[in-house]
């Protein structure tokens, strides 16, 4: 839990700082403020990680993103939130030669991941789900499907806007949002690898500076 209000706390700042403090104002904050909600991430937390937007010592904070690969050809992205790029790379880059993969130049992986928005809203009374889905293609939704007791959403990243637009103002509840880099080809690996594989990705996501992992094993 520690871990998710830092990486939320880290996105939260960034958004501030992009786009202002009044979640009104800023798309990108109100869906992460609501998305800290679901998650029971104290106000507090929430009302430090906008102040620290505006602190000098964030004035540098910026989001990166870092390639590479794992032991058995396992390709890693990684999201991160820095003030200093250099001390980033050489810690990740030590993760990688310690556990036998290797990070990379930046773009490499572009092939390999398409980045998508995710939202998960709540069921609304009345609402039929082909018909939503119908609806919402016209707003760029790749995929909308129910899980338990919700409802999630899959489209390019670049359509958040848009399509949280049309929920706010239709009135559904939007329980969480995030980005996600979802992999087009997978890696299958044998119990032995993927244990090797994972200690690397445990080291990475260990980071202070870290705040997304993705890879592409199965």
């Amino acid at each position: 839990m520690s871990r998710t209000f830092t990486r939320l706390g880290k996105e939260i700042t960034i958004a501030a700082k992009a786009g202002g403090p009044d979640p009104s104002g800023n798309a990108r904050l109100r869906l992460l403020i609501q998305t800290a909600r679901s998650e029971n991430m104290p106000k507090d937390n929430v009302e430090r990680a906008i102040k620290r937007a505006f602190e000098k010592d964030t004035s540098d904070y910026k989001e990166m993103v870092y390639e590479g690969y794992a032991p058995h050809g396992v390709a890693v992205l990684i999201e991160a939130a820095t003030d200093n790029n250099q001390r980033t790379v050489a810690n990740l880059r030590s993760y990688f030669n310690k556990f036998g993969g290797n990070l990379g130049t930046s773009g490499m992986l572009d092939f390999l991941f398409d980045r998508k928005c995710v939202f998960t809203i709540a069921p609304k009374e009345g609402v039929d789900l082909e018909e939503l889905e119908l609806e919402l293609i016209d707003y760029g939704v790749e995929e909308l499907f129910a899980e338990e007791d919700e409802i999630v959403i899959y489209a390019e990243f670049q359509n958040f806007g848009p399509i949280q637009k049309y929920l706010e103002e239709n009135n559904f509840e939007i329980k969480s949002f995030k980005f996600e880099r979802i992999p087009n080809d997978m890696k299958q690996l044998t119990d032995e690898e993927k244990e090797e594989v994972e200690k690397l990705l445990e080291k990475i996501e260990e980071d202070d500076d870290v705040t997304n992992v993705f890879h592409n094993m199965e």
